[in-house]
Order: C-alpha cells, then structure tokens, then sequence
C-alpha cells in the first residue's frame, strides 16, 4: 500500500519580520506564506494593504500589483461594514449556492443563499469550514517543475510545446478532473480537447454514484442521478443510504425531508422512515424504525421485496430468495402508499440499483416522488472510465495527463499502479489547490486558486444556474483551471471574459432583458438564474433490465467479518482533511473526533473482550475501536477520509487510510470487504466528544409517538406542566421592556447533523484545541449536539443541541465574584470577558455544562490552533468578536454581535425591527429549520408562538432556571401512514 516517495513540491521557508513594501504586497504574498513569526507590527502592515486591496480587487478580472491605502479609499469600502458577494460552493463533491460576508476586504464567514431553489439559506458543516481553506498555509504558492520553483511564463512555454510534440505525433492526451458541473468549463474543455487528434477527458470521484446512473440508463435510457421529492413521500424505504448525511445532497434533501416530520400549525401527520442498515448512519438515526442486516443480505432483501410487491401488484416476479426479514407489513404499507413513496439504496452495485428501480416502478413512484427529468448534476462519469485511463496509462498509450483537482495516489485503490502509470506519461501536469499525496509526483504543479479567489458558473438542476465570483484577490501567484486551458488552448482570453461571453450566447437571449450587462449584473448580484427547463417525458421503465438483477458475485464471502467503507459527515472523502475545524467536529454517532475508528457491534465485542478504545486488527488493517450500539452483528463500520501522508500538519497521521480497500466490481468500485476481526488488548484513548450516551433516566430529550400526539398533543410533555405549577421563588419575575431574545429548537427537525456547530465556530472565533486537549474534556466549542440512545442493541436515538440556554434564574450569575457574568435587560445572560479572573464558579454552577476555559493561548500557539496561529491564518477572525485570552470563561452569546448590529440600524432607520431579521448562525446555517431565534415580547414572533405550543419544555426545568431555550417534544411515527 506504499504511497510513493514524499511530495516535491517545495513549501518557502519562513522568515521572520518581513519588509514590506507598498508597491510590493502581492509580490510579497506570492512569495511567502506569512510569518509564523511575525511580530504584531508587521502583521499590521500586511494586513493594513492586504485588507484595502483585497476589497477593491474583490471581483475583479485582473491582478492589481500596487496596494491602495486608505488614503483612496473605495467607495463601497467602510472600514468595519461587512460585504456580501453571491457566489457558489462546488468541491467535485458538494454543492451550494452561498453568500460570502466579507470585512475589510477578507472573506470571514459563508452562508447560504436565501435565493437559491436549491438549498436556500441552509449549509453543511463542509462549506461553513470551507472559508478556512483560504487561509490554509498548506496551500500551493507558485508553479513548480520538478520541485523547482517556475514562472507561469516558463510552465506556460514548455507545457504548449509539449502538448505539440505530443500531438503531432498522434499520442493520446488526457485529461482527468473532479466532476465538474459549470457549463461554460463544460464548454472550454470541449474547445479544448477539439484541438488534439487524440483527446480524453475522465472525470473520477473517489466515492461515486456510478451505479445509480448506470442503472438508470439500463431502466429508462436516461443516465442521470434522480432528484428525490421527500416532501411527498408518505413513506421512506431506504437500505445503506446516508442521504441526509453524505449520500446525494444533503443540503438539497434535509429540508424536503424535515418538511414532512415537522408537526406545527396544528400539523399531525408525518412521514414514516424505515431504514435498513448496517452501521448507525446520521439517517438511520433519525429513521422511525430501524433494521439492522448485512451488506451481503442486501440484495436478497430488496429482491424479496419486490416479489412482494409484484404479487400484490400482479406483475411478474425475479428470480431470488426470500430474505430473513419479514417484510410482508413493509411490502403493504408500500403498495398502500403507492405514488408516494421512496424506496432507495446507496449501495454502488448496478444490480441492486436496477431492483430499487424496479420496485420504485411498480409503485408509481417515479415522477411525483422521484424525477428523472431534473436530475441532480452530481455524479461523476462511470468509476470504469478510471480503470480504463489506469490501464492506457501503464501501456504507455497515454501522451499527456492534465490533472485537476483530483487525488488519486490518496484515495484511488492502487496508487502504486497509479504511480507507475504516471512514470510512463511523457507529460503530467498537476493542477491542485493546497497540498496533496499527488502534489509532487507530477512533472509540473500548477496551482489553482481556491475558490473564494474565482469566477465560475455551475448548473447543479436542469434550469437552476448559480455563479461564482471571487470575494478576494488571489493571495498567490495562482490562476485558476480555465486559465490554464485558455492559455494552452493559445487563446488569451481570460477566463472571466470566456465566462461572460458564453452567458451572453446561451442565456441571455431567453432572459427577457434587454441589455445584456443588467442581465450579467442582476445575475451576480442574485448569484442564482433560473428558467423553466424544457419539460422531459413521463419515464418508461425497461423491465428486461431486471434479468441483469441476480448476479450474486458482489456478495462478501461467509467468512470473516463485512467491513463497511463509508463517508463521515466531517471529513466527507478526505478533500478538506487539513481543516481543523472539520477534523475537530466529532461524527454525530460515534461522538469520535481526529480520526477513524472501528465500529462494533455490542454483542461481537462482547464475545471477542473488545472495549471502546481496544485497538483491533481486522486483516492487516490495526485500527482503534468503538463499541456501536445499532451496528449489524458480524459487521465492522469505518469512516473514511483519514490517514493523509502528505496533505499538511492537521491531517497527516491522523487515522487510517481505507481507499486501498475498495476494489472494482461489475464497473463500479465497492467499498466492502471481508476481513478477520482480532482484539490485541492493547488500549489507546480517543478524542471523545461525549462520555455518558444515556439519559439516566432524566427527562432530557422528551418525546412520544405519533398516535400518542394526536390523541393529546402534551404527550411526552408532562412534567413540564406539573413543573410549572410546582416552582415558587422569592425573586420577583425578570421584567423586559422591549425585547426578551429567545431561541425555540424543534427536535422534530434537528437531524443532529452538526452544521450548528461550524456556523458558530467560524462566527464566534472559537478555537481548535487539537485531540489530546478534546481528550482532557477542554473542547471550545460554543455547541454540542448531544446524542442519547434508548438502549444498547438495536436503540432509538435522540439528538438535542445544547449552549448557553441564557436563565432568567441563572445559577452561574449569583456566584461569580467579579461579576463577569451578568444578565441585560434584553435576556441575555452575558460576559465580560476583560473581568473575568478565571475562577469557573460559574462553570461549577451552571447545570447545563455550557461554559467553555481557556486553558491555552489557543489561537496564537500552533500546537492547538494549526491555522489561526499564522498571521494569515487569522485573517479569518470574525473583527466584530473578541478574541479571548487564556484563563477566561467563554460561551454563547446569542451571536450579540449581530443582534447589536441588527439594532443599531433599525435605529438609524427610524423602525422597528422585523421577526427573522436577526438570525444568530446556527439558525441561519442550519439546513433543516430547526433553530428559531426571536423576541418573546412579540407574541407575532414565530419563537413565541413555538414557546406557546404544547410540545415546548425547558433544558432540566425542575431546577427552575427559566432558560430562553426551548425544545419541542420529539415525535416518532408509528407507523401511522398519511396517504
């Protein structure tokens, strides 16, 4: 499994105490990483330029090489006032159209775009993190060659020539990218690979969904990844598939999903979730009823599945087994929901997507709950075009590889092969952002800008376009992709100007406006353009292709235990591993931060001595281990996306790297394996988010079933009646006069996806505090999702976000000696940091665990903050927020900042301010709905509405703290059916 030699590529070494010089900024930042060391001074004068000319070269086509004071000041720059720009988030992986906040010139915080039909103003914990990548010192800084740093000039000259030589003399070249969804990139490799005799471009995916669309072509002749309508489904079938996790788009299904299981308004139905799985998914957790199988037992399953289905429909029956499981009710409930439900697998295996087609088919679901005809443009093409440029590639039929943004010596199964076929390629030529097993290995490097730092388009739906425009000048001499293939196409338009004039040609005309450049303006403005797609025809399903079904060759052998390969909802496929923002947000399940672990089943580690923390060896793979309740006995779960040699300091060495272990199967790569499962005894401690899984019996996360709420909806909300009528104190009640800020969180809704987290870690300068400190308990984090199971087998599973829940009763404000700690007439329980002497009698006194210490200098010490410890790692602080120093408790503050804010202009404007105008980040971040801020005074505000309604209970109510969080009661579906 060797990975090759180290990366060539040649990081500049620091120096202290730059010089700079006016007219040279750019230069100097093109040439450096900024100082580790730099004193407080010097980072002023970098920033005091970077900042001025970053925002007036925000957006712009051409590099400015000479800094502007503010002695010329731009006039759309006020020092302090935040910008916005539209823009759009696309990693090869995931999608979002967002809005970038800058200050000064720096881009600080991502959010989503309310305008967006696509995902509106929700986010993943992904792209919240991803504004940190820009100030990622491991990213690339100039072109090299051989290790050696180049101009663009040279790299530009031999690359053309080259490219030439090859192709005159009828050599293949080849260029293999990320899935790329942008029209106009579309359209200029197209134009590109025109002028070659011999052109090929691959697109690869480390996790793909090459058998959804393989099946999809054999079942209607449309290769495409459907969109799934959740918000009409009465009923949800789904066998290994994290949608609301990692699978498809979660961005995109979480709110088509919450949409049907939120119970306000007098609302009583909801949709019933049956999950099959094998290790505890994100969406099994949340799923009403949960089975566990095998990955070898799939098949036969959904095979036994659709003959029932079939028998009750009349239709003919395939070959197969009936399963172990009884699926007689499930196979009702299915026919009864007919034209509204979902049936879906997230294996990739041809043949069980063809049977999941097939039993979608029979059920009508297509069209109203599935569409084929606005597919999700995710997917990258088939994983056996990778196998086959491999191949070309060690014979020696390939002349030339242009990569771009792809790993492969990472996370393609057989880097060696890899590697060997690069040996045999006259010209390789890498194009990557930041620091990467394949940077290096190359002939050239060719960095490209982050993303942040570019213009682009990208249509992820038939008809929804979104457009990406750069929020900041690029820190270093960097270009992007297009750029390079417009100037070794010989064409020297740029690539903004290319962008622009293929909008003109394909859009514009059908727009409706009259002059092209409002067109152009409203569209970046918006950062969205939509038009109505051309309607496709009603899908006809193919039922020859249902012979192709039984082929069992993709079965694991008897022996052994089924490892199963997946995505974590942090690391996703490892792209953005040397984030420590995402390596130090624990998986929802697990709770288990900075690395993967081995998760199994209660009962297998019973028999074989395994406790949490035994490092275990399962073939040649020695791994640590978790015990899971809810995993699949017989079955082992891994996350992957660890276990990087040479992706910078954060991600290097932390875990294990499982990609070699995926294999091919039928022209799809499979991540299952069989291996032996071994106990070595040997003990290591982990990076535990959270120790205690249980309530003990304390009323924490309530909730009740379905037909229990319909009959009474205080089901399951007892107690906090009778606590209501119990407590009596000798304080009078808090009085507030214009505002009493408070937040309602609907458990209904939250999924416990951790996007919350992120959101208030990038707005709230929360640091890192890497994992032996996570080890001792001194996490940062202003928010945990809590996660409860009900049992240890098969458990149900409650998520709850917890922070400062702001007491009108606050224990920890009696007890502070310095009053550091204080409640305002708005509610807020509040602190000042610049009193505190670091006592923690509030944090002894505060039940709910809430408040944060500062043990370390974090964000000015590398060892605990990796990438706010540079002067340009802190570029990413959020100005209007206190950094804090050491020996100070910190904690929520409803995100004051933006309330302070949201004020202030209302009384500049002479008005009042309106329900959801201020929108603290979590809320704003999360992709469900599930967080409402607002002012309990006004009895309009959707927040008091929530606090009135029968389901709202407070945080350890018994104590009488009057928090100003309140959680809605949990419903779980039955398996009542609203059809």
């Amino acid at each position: 499994m060797s990975r090759g030699k180290k990366s060539n590529y040649t990081l500049p070494a620091e120096k202290g105490n730059p010089e700079v010089r006016e007219n040279d900024l750019l230069d100097l930042l093109n040439e450096e990483s900024v100082s580790t060391h730099s004193s407080r001074r010097d980072f002023l004068k970098v920033v005091g330029f970077s900042f001025a000319s970053a925002a007036v070269l925000a957006a712009c086509r051409r590099q400015v090489r000479q800094a502007i004071p503010y002695a010329v000041q731009p006039p759309e720059l006020i020092p302090r006032k935040p910008l916005y720009y539209a823009s759009t988030f696309y990693d090869g992986q995931e999608y979002c159209s967002i809005v970038v906040k800058t200050i000064d010139g720096r881009p600080i915080k991502i959010e989503g775009n309310a305008l967006s039909k696509y995902n509106g103003e929700g986010t993943t914990a992904r792209v919240q993190a991803s504004v940190l990548n820009l100030y990622d010192d491991a990213r690339l800084k100039f072109p090299q060659k051989g290790g050696s740093r180049t101009t663009w000039d040279e790299a530009d000259s031999e690359i053309m020539s080259t490219l030439k030589d090859i192709n005159s003399k009828g050599a293949e070249v080849a260029l293999l990218t990320r899935n790329i969804i942008s029209p106009s990139t579309k359209a200029l490799i197209n134009t590109f690979g025109a002028g070659f005799g011999k052109f090929r471009w691959v697109r690869y995916s480390p996790v793909s969904y090459s058998a959804v669309i393989a099946a999809n072509n054999a079942s209607f002749g449309m290769p495409v990844f459907p969109d799934y309508n959740f918000q009409n489904a009465a009923l949800i079938v789904s066998v290994n598939c994290d949608f609301l996790g990692t699978w498809g788009s979660p961005v995109h299904f979480i709110p088509k999903y919450v949409g049907q299981r939120k119970l306000n308004d007098g609302k009583k139905t909801m949709s019933y979730h049956v999950q099959f799985e094998s290790g505890m998914s994100l969406t099994g957790s949340n799923a009403d009823r949960r089975v566990k199988i095998k990955p070898s037992e799939e098949k036969a399953l959904l095979i036994d599945l659709y003959n029932r289905i079939a028998e009750k429909s009349g239709a003919e029956k395939v070959p197969g087994n009936a399963s172990r499981e009884d699926l007689s009710e499930i196979a009702g409930m299915l026919v009864l929901a007919k034209g509204k439900s979902v049936v879906l697998s997230g294996t990739n295996d041809t043949g069980i997507q063809l049977i999941v087609n097939g039993i979608n088919s029979l059920l009508g679901n297509y069209g109203n709950c599935i569409d084929l005809n606005k597919p999700l443009n995710i997917s990258a093409g088939p994983d056996s075009e990778m196998e086959k440029l491999v191949s070309d590639m060690n014979e020696g039929g390939i002349g030339a590889l242009l990569m771009y943004g792809v790993n492969p010596l990472y996370d393609y199964p057989e880097p060696d092969r890899f590697m060997a076929g690069l040996g045999k390629t006259a010209l390789t030529v890498n194009m990557s952002g930041a620091l990467n097993e394949t940077v290096g290995k190359a002939t050239w490097e060719c960095p490209v800008n982050h993303y942040l730092e570019s213009w682009d388009d990208a249509e992820i739906i038939p008809g929804q376009f979104s457009l990406a425009q750069p929020a900041i000048s690029p820190f270093f001499d960097t270009r992007s992709f297009q750029d390079s293939l417009l100037k070794w196409s010989a064409n020297n338009t740029s690539w903004h100007d290319y962008l622009q004039a293929n909008w003109q040609k394909e859009y514009f005309p059908a727009s409706g406006v009259a002059q092209f450049s409002d067109f152009w303006n409203r569209s970046l403005r918006d950062g969205v353009y939509n038009f109505k797609a051309a309607e496709g025809k009603p899908a006809s399903f193919r039922a020859e292709a249902l012979k192709n079904t039984t082929d069992e060759s993709t079965a694991p052998s008897a022996s052994g235990f089924e490892v199963i390969l997946t995505e974590s909802i942090a690391m996703g496929t490892g792209i953005h591993a040397n984030n420590p923002w995402l390596m130090e947000l624990p998986d929802p399940v697990t709770r288990i931060c900075w690395e993967n672990v081995a998760s199994v089943s209660p009962a297998d580690a019973s028999s074989l001595g395994i406790i949490t923390g035994n490092v275990v060896t399962i073939g040649d793979i020695s791994i640590p281990a978790v015990v899971q309740p809810g995993q699949a006995e017989g079955t082992i779960s891994i996350a992957l996306g660890y276990g990087h040699t040479d992706s910078g300091p954060v991600s290097d060495g932390k875990g294990i790297n499982l990609y070699p272990y995926t294999k091919s199967l039928n022209g799809a790569r499979s991540f299952v394996f069989t291996a032996p499962l071994n106990n070595t005894m040997e003990e290591v401690p982990l990076a535990l988010m959270q120790i205690n899984s249980s309530m003990e019996g304390r009323p924490i996360a309530r909730e009740t079933t379905l037909t229990k709420y319909v009959e009474d909806p205080k089901s399951g909300n007892d107690l906090h009646f009778e606590f209501e009528t119990m407590h009596k104190s000798l304080y009078p009640d808090a009085q507030y006069d214009a505002f009493h800020w408070a937040i309602a969180i609907d458990l209904n809704a939250c999924i416990g996806c951790q996007t919350c987290v992120i959101a208030c870690q990038a707005e709230n300068n929360s640091p890192t505090v890497g994992k032996d400190e996570v080890r001792r308990n001194r996490i940062m984090q202003w928010i945990k999702v809590h996660r409860y199971y009900s049992e240890d087998n098969n458990p149900k599973v409650s998520f709850q976000p917890v922070f400062c829940q702001h007491c009108d009763d606050a224990p920890c404000e009696n007890v502070c000696p310095v009053s550091a700690t204080n409640h305002n007439n708005e509610g807020l329980n509040q602190m000042a940091y610049n009193r505190c002497v670091g006592t923690k009698y509030c944090m002894n006194n505060c039940p709910y665990r809430v408040r944060r210490f500062n043990w370390f200098r974090y964000t000015n010490n590398k060892v605990f903050d990796y990438n706010t410890a540079s002067d340009l790692g802190r570029m990413v602080l959020n100005p209007d927020v206190t950094v804090r120093e050491r020996g100070v408790v910190e904690k929520c503050s409803f995100c004051v900042q933006r309330i302070q804010a949201k004020k202030l202009e209302g009384k500049l404007e002479n008005r009042v301010l309106k329900d959801f105008e201020i929108k603290p980040a979590c809320m704003q971040a999360c992709p469900a709905g599930a967080i409402i801020f607002g002012n309990l005074n006004d009895q309009e505000s959707r927040v008091a509405q929530l606090f009135k309604q029968e389901r709202r209970y407070g945080l350890l109510e018994e104590l009488h703290t009057l928090p100003s969080i309140g959680f809605l009661t949990k419903v779980r579906n039955d398996g009542k059916l609203s059809v």
